[in-house]
């Protein structure tokens, strides 16, 4: 019973595919109604349901209650919530191990600093500047300051000019925040942390906007990896 229950909600998430590559839905567009989806696959309306719900986690529709012209479920482009979700919860059956995130984010970045330093896409590096600057802002919290620091390393990501590589970016860096956060009680001196993480992230967008792609790959990798060995001791330990 669970095998074809699986299997008729996957049909609500093949048709919602199809509709989307022949361009016959895009986004903004409204779906369907559960009723006239159900008679059209030939499932029912529980069925659908459930293939709605797979695709809201997976960040493809956002459905809304009630029987107004705001109900029923429309088409957004949330790329980052369904890379984000998975993540999260494998991270927490402990079947990733952070350290080969670390190692992720390590590639993607220096990739993507390469890319960007290349480019010196004028709008993306003047917001990194802002959030550089925010950064240095006397009584933040430390969750302020990080959350922050990874709207930085993500608007570097998006000065690559690359989509997919912006959004994996932004996934890598909210599925590990709390296990950051976990860390910062043990940290010896989070305000010399602090200061010494922002005068990194100084330094590799300094090497960016020089237009120094090598230079700003090594300094980015040794940010991610130093943080994370002084870290590392209870972010390993986070149930």
């Amino acid at each position: 019973m669970a095998a074809a229950r699986i299997r008729l909600h996957e049909a609500v998430v093949g048709y919602i595919e199809g509709e989307l590559a022949s361009g016959r839905l895009r986004v903004g567009g409204r779906l369907p109604g559960e009723r006239a989806l159900a008679e059209r696959l030939g499932i029912s309306r529980a069925s659908v349901r459930e293939g709605l719900r797979v695709l809201e986690a997976m960040g493809v529709v956002r459905t809304a209650v009630g029987s107004g012209p705001e109900s029923g479920a429309v088409v957004v482009a949330d790329t980052q919530a369904g890379i984000t979700a998975a993540l999260r919860l494998h991270l927490a059956t402990r079947t990733l191990p952070v350290e080969h995130l670390v190692e992720t984010r390590v590639l993607l970045e220096a990739w993507a600093v390469r890319q960007a330093a290349d480019r010196r896409d004028p709008e993306p590096l003047a917001d990194a500047e802002r959030l550089l600057h925010a950064m240095g802002a006397p009584g933040q919290s430390a969750e302020d300051y990080l959350a922050r620091d990874a709207d930085f390393h993500v608007t570097l990501a998006r000065a690559a000019g690359n989509d997919v590589v912006a959004a994996i970016m932004a996934s890598l860096r909210e599925s590990v925040h709390g296990y950051v956060v976990a860390a910062l009680p043990a940290l010896p001196d989070w305000k010399a942390t602090q200061g010494r993480l922002r005068a990194e992230h100084l330094a590799v967008l300094d090497a960016v906007k020089a237009g120094e792609g090598e230079r700003a790959a090594d300094l980015v990798t040794r940010h991610i990896r130093g943080f994370y060995a002084e870290a590392r001791p209870v972010v390993d330990e986070h149930p």
